[in-house]
């Protein structure tokens, strides 16, 4: 296949590339770094997107930040903006490419403890982060595209050996901080990164789905069993609990938000499971030790 890949350049997107290269697809990348096609230059977008098969867009700045009022607008204008500037140029394609993959976050959805958030009974939370989400989605579903059937990914924490909370996870542990966070309660929902790649390839092949997909292991955990697991997987006994207060200053200290650790993320994939997608890794403990092994 021809494949092309917006925002090919971060973790995701990076592993997306090799990983088709390797089955022998042709991909071309668009993003900010040298060797990409730059998003300023929409002919050259177009060339890409002429015969190719399929689109995923990954574009978007991480939310691994504090949330400044400047680092606000980047972090909407890099998903909403790239989205139309994609959705554009499929307009202008004579041949544009079947299917359409944007990404979204499974963040769209309200803190929940009380229960598990699917596509058809799920609730859209309120806030900052939700609102870009939902800005994300509505910039790529206003383009009516005849040709191309399109396809939102709310994918949750992406677990993954070379980016994303992997590192800062395992240098907790490491230092013997890997106790409980907060309450310890929140859930975690979490996919690993080949699942990932396996549902991109498997929306492409199953032409009747279209719309919201969530991207997410069957089996969420809390936020206590995770840190318990990952002590366990990497052999480590010690793990001091941080508490609600010592976060927030934590955060403060490394340049982060602490809702990324103490929103509660209780996410279901109930359209994957049901249209028969199967999770080469489903649970928490098998997938760090693949992810941890040597």
């Amino acid at each position: 296949m021809k494949i092309v890949i917006a925002g090919g350049t971060g973790f995701i997107g990076q592993y997306f590339k090799e990983a088709f290269q390797k089955s022998g697809h042709i991909v071309s990348v668009i993003g900010r770094k040298q060797g990409s096609i730059p998003w300023e230059d929409e002919l050259k977008i177009i060339d890409a997107l002429n015969g190719s098969e399929m689109l995923i867009n990954l574009a978007g700045k991480s939310v691994n930040c504090r949330y400044t009022e400047q680092n606000k607008r980047y972090i909407l204008t890099s998903r909403t903006e790239t989205t139309k500037a994609l959705g554009k140029a499929l307009l202008k394609c004579k041949n544009p490419p079947s299917l359409w993959i944007n990404s979204s976050t499974a963040t769209i959805y309200r803190h929940a403890e009380d229960r598990p958030m699917t596509e058809i009974n799920g609730e859209i939370g309120s806030g900052f982060s939700v609102n870009i989400a939902k800005a994300w989605e509505e910039s790529f579903f206003s383009f009516n595209l005849t040709e191309t059937r399109q396809v939102v990914l709310r994918i949750a924490i992406v677990l993954g050996k070379n980016g994303g909370v992997m590192r800062p996870l395992q240098n907790l542990v490491r230092f013997g901080l890997g106790g409980k966070q907060g309450s310890g309660k929140q859930k975690f929902s979490w996919i690993h990164i080949e699942d990932l790649l396996n549902i991109v390839l498997f929306v492409q092949t199953h032409r009747e789905i279209i719309g919201v997909i969530n991207c997410s292991s069957p089996n969420p955990v809390d936020n206590e069993t995770l840190m318990r697991t990952f002590r366990k997987v990497m052999n480590t006994r010690i793990g001091i609990p941080q508490q609600t207060w010592m976060l927030k200053i934590g955060a403060i200290l490394i340049g982060t938000e602490p809702e990324l650790i103490l929103k509660s993320r209780w996410v279901l994939p109930d359209r994957l499971l049901q249209e028969g997608f199967s999770f080469k890794h489903p649970v928490i403990d098998e997938a760090l030790s693949d992810l941890l092994k040597s």
